[in-house]
């Protein structure tokens, strides 16, 4: 009898540039396992994180925090999507130390009663807590992360959104003299994100300012960034600048990009593959491969799954 092989979906079939990371990823397994379990020096292929950050007082909520133990800090400041700093994994750590976060000012705009520039060192004198977030990234890995922040709604309250604000609109620091991936054409930059007002103003939603106990390091999104933890990691827009409430739906970076790939919602949905692989399972980093299914909503349907009570989840993905 002649061996045949399975019939793959193609959903299943891991693509190109996902592969060409895991072979990267795997190259630094002896480290990133060391790591995990909290000891040995990063790999080579893993850099230790660019930035030095200060100490931060931030009690945990465990209100809000997942039974779960944290991704190790190394795999956390070393292993990150930052376009503004390279295509790769580790480019963010190897090049973002030069990325300038002082003196830095947020612009607060739009349908507001109160437009203001706030500077970072106010937003860091808030009460400010730590939440274990489960992150998730489209590429299909998934870390455990203990962010540090509050909640965006008490800002949002200090500028008085007005009735005609129906969604806000974050945009990313441009700094081209420190960010070399602005040189490459792969986006329309600055990075603009956006949310429906009411995903914005949920709870959940941390406006961050810090990660492990510490001020943000640069290539996570210093010195402010969002974590909208039930979407997909580009949404958790970093090191931002402007943020706009605005009447009507806002572009987005990776929507123009690719609307087929990347919707506006973009929660994590196992029953919604992107084009090119399956969001079905999931590799819990320093895992190599998909060890893990994927939860509708990231894990937090109980909390926000009535925002999008009776829309079409796969139309507005």
């Amino acid at each position: 009898m002649s061996f045949r092989p399975p019939s793959i979906p193609p959903s299943e079939i891991t693509p190109r540039e996902v592969f060409l990371d895991r072979r990267r990823l795997l190259q630094g397994a002896a480290g990133l396992g060391a790591l995990a379990l909290g000891g040995g020096a990063a790999s080579a292929a893993a850099p230790a994180a660019a930035s030095t950050p200060a100490s931060l007082n931030a009690p945990r909520n465990a209100a809000f925090s997942v039974d779960a133990e944290p991704t190790a800090k190394k795999i956390v400041t070393g292993y990150n999507n930052f376009y503004e700093f390279g295509t790769g994994k580790y480019d963010p750590a190897a090049s973002a130390d030069a990325m300038k976060t002082r003196p830095w000012t947020i612009e607060i705009a739009g349908e507001v009663e109160k437009p203001q520039t706030i500077d970072i060192e106010a937003l860091l004198k808030m009460p400010l807590q730590e939440r274990l977030y489960r992150f998730r990234c489209v590429e299909a890995w998934s870390m455990v992360v203990p962010w540090v922040g509050f909640e965006f709604n008490q800002l949002a309250r200090l500028a008085g959104p007005t009735s005609k604000a129906k969604y806000v609109k974050f945009t990313t620091a441009m700094q081209p003299e420190t960010m070399p991936g602005l040189r490459i054409p792969v986006l329309d930059w600055p990075y603009t994100e956006g949310l429906r007002i009411d995903e914005a103003m949920h709870p959940l939603t941390l406006l961050t300012l810090g990660v492990y106990g510490e001020t943000l390091p640069n290539q996570n999104g210093a010195p402010v960034r969002l974590v909208v933890p039930w979407k997909y990691g580009f949404k958790s827009v970093k090191s931002i600048v402007k943020i706009e409430f605005v009447e009507n739906e806002p572009s987005t970076a990776w929507n123009k990009a690719a609307a087929n790939e990347y919707g506006f919602y973009s929660n994590v949905n196992p029953n919604v593959d992107h084009p090119r692989w399956s969001q079905k399972r999931e590799r819990l980093l320093p895992s190599l491969f998909a060890s893990r299914q994927t939860e509708l909503f990231n894990g937090y349907a109980d909390q926000v799954a009535s925002l999008y009570a009776g829309m079409d989840l796969k139309k507005n993905f």
